[in-house]
């Protein structure tokens, strides 16, 4: 099997609407965030991880039975034929673990990391966004007492630079390939990306949405 080339797909990751990634509390302190988000350990800077886009995306497909995927009980496909399989790579079983495992085919996406982009990067310097929720006693429909905690979020507005390598092998069918990164994107920008999405986070939009290496 012989590589030919790393085709690309790049895009402009928008907020549509408040968004998290959850992160680790580095320290606890009184009044401190009860869950902040992802950042940068160096930089400080929020990022969109390229293993929750990838995940995400997978998901999607596989939810939805999209390119011959097979899931049971929850589980990512491991057929290691199928579009998503070949595009995402083959889930690895506890046999294989143990080490029976078979040949499969190299994974083709690579995702990278998605950063704040220039512009939005001088707009976030040193800011921190947090949001104060609470639950509703059902039976009193008041605020249920000890219930009010804190969120951090990405504002809407803010833009990250989307970028994912393809591996294209010898004999690779390159057109399916660029259908179905189309088909996860739109699979995405119809749900949410990260936590509380059913709350109204994570909605997002990919722009200027471009394809290099595919011909």
């Amino acid at each position: 099997m012989n590589l030919l080339r790393h085709a690309k797909v790049t895009a402009t990751i928008v907020c549509q609407t408040n968004t998290r990634i959850g992160g680790a509390k580095e320290s606890f302190e009184i009044g401190g965030q009860d869950s902040p988000v992802i950042r940068h350990p160096i930089t400080r800077e929020p990022y969109l991880p390229g293993s929750s886009l990838k995940g995400k995306m997978r998901s999607l497909l596989e939810t939805k039975g999209e390119l011959g995927a097979n899931v049971e009980d929850g589980k990512p496909c491991g057929c290691g034929a199928c579009l998503v399989c070949i595009l995402f790579g083959r889930n690895v079983t506890k046999g294989e673990r143990e080490g029976k495992r078979r040949e499969t085919e190299p994974t083709r996406l690579i995702f990278r990391d998605a950063h704040v982009n220039d512009q939005w990067r001088e707009r976030l310097a040193g800011e921190s966004f947090v949001k104060f929720e609470t639950a509703i006693n059902r039976r009193t429909g008041t605020v249920q007492q000890g219930s009010l905690r804190n969120q951090e979020y990405v504002p809407a507005g803010t833009a990250f630079d989307f970028e994912l390598s393809v591996r294209i092998f010898e004999g690779d069918p390159k057109d399916k390939f660029k259908d179905a990164i189309k088909k996860a994107i739109r699979l995405l920008e119809d749900d949410y990306l990260g936590g509380s999405g059913t709350r109204g986070y994570g909605k997002v939009k990919f722009e200027n949405l471009k394809f290099e290496g595919f011909e």
